[in-house]
């Protein structure tokens, strides 16, 4: 359905070191520059990093999350401490498991240092 995703960031270096330690943890090359963006690329999409064309401050989308898949609960666990220790900030609940069910997930939020909102989301195989 997408080709793509896209965020703004402020402070394009500050963005990369970001993003390389959180999505480093999901078995994600570092970022690759072309101009005033970062790509990450995967066999399932591409991920990237701007400052904005229109040379305006980015700004954190209310209600925006982008969300990242990863193969186990240690993966989220470690991607969210990576982003934490890479400037990003822990934001509602710890990790951990949400629903009940087949339908459980376990899930990590924080935002990265431009206040874009990022979750961490492990689906277990179904049964």
């Amino acid at each position: 359905m997408f080709s793509h995703i896209m965020l703004g960031v402020n402070d394009l270096e500050r963005g990369k070191h970001f993003y390389d330690a959180l999505l480093g943890q999901l078995g994600i090359a570092p970022g690759i520059a072309n101009r005033n963006r970062f790509f990450y690329r995967s066999p399932t999409g591409t991920f990237a990093i701007s400052t904005p064309i229109n040379g305006e401050p980015a700004t954190a989308g209310n209600g925006a999350t982008a969300g990242f898949a990863a193969q186990s609960i240690e993966q989220v666990n470690a991607s969210h401490a990576a982003g934490l220790a890479a400037g990003g900030v822990s934001i509602e609940d710890l990790p951990g498991w949400r629903g009940e069910g087949p339908g459980a997930l376990y899930l990590a939020y924080l935002r990265d240092p431009d206040g874009n909102k990022i979750c961490l989301l492990y689906r277990p195989p179904k049964a």
